[in-house]
């Protein structure tokens, strides 16, 4: 069983709302939603065991509507008893270990159309995030989502949804992953090779009822 890794973003309670500040889509002043900020989180961690030689950081939502018909649609609700499936906001591996933090706006600054880059960067290696899918076939959005990308549930959706930010800490160097990985690639690169781990997690929703 893996060590208990602290993790902690002080922009918001361990498993209180998140703040428009870190979210792709706000609430709007007219119709539905409008585009956040985007910022990623300050976040850091401490308590590593000997033998840590890197860190990954996963940001995923695991209340995600598992069917999307109903998404968005004017007049529909998504009901809470939907079955949900897993929303990957951030993949960032290959942390090195001497970096027990990142700054607030280190992997995202906005909302980029079209996505970033997924690959190396100062901080490690982006994987893809969940909108590289959720925008295929936008003219506008289309192209892969690296790094981080934050909230945007649907504005009908019965629940408030769950963001569990996930710090690992690991004894390899590199997980050797490369081109075009997400979540689940970066977990099973990870298997064996986690040492201490640890969550922090916020809520939102865009629903006016639920605010």
């Amino acid at each position: 069983m893996a060590a208990k890794l602290n993790v902690t973003i002080d922009a918001w309670k361990d498993g209180e709302a998140i703040p428009e500040e870190y979210a792709f889509c706000a609430p709007a002043d007219e119709g539905r939603v409008t585009m956040g900020p985007n910022r990623s989180p300050a976040i850091r961690w401490s308590g590593a065991p000997d033998g840590t030689r890197a860190y990954a950081v996963i940001c995923n939502d695991p209340d995600a509507p598992s069917v999307a018909d109903d998404v968005n649609q004017e007049g529909r609700i998504i009901p809470a008893d939907l079955p949900r499936v897993d929303f990957c906001h951030w993949v960032l591996v290959d942390v090195p270990a001497d970096v027990t933090a990142l700054d607030e706006g280190a992997d995202s600054d906005g909302i980029t159309p079209g996505g970033k880059p997924s690959g190396p960067t100062a901080r490690g290696v982006r994987g893809l995030n969940r909108y590289t899918e959720w925008f295929a076939g936008d003219e506008r959005m289309a192209g892969d989502y690296g790094g981080y990308d934050g909230p945007c549930p649907p504005w009908n959706d019965a629940i408030v949804h769950r963001y569990v930010f996930t710090v690992y800490a690991l004894d390899v160097e590199t997980l050797g992953l490369s081109g075009t990985f997400g979540r689940e690639e970066a977990l099973a690169a990870m298997e064996g090779h986690v040492l201490a781990e640890g969550s922090w997690t916020g809520t939102y929703t865009l629903n006016s009822d639920l605010r």
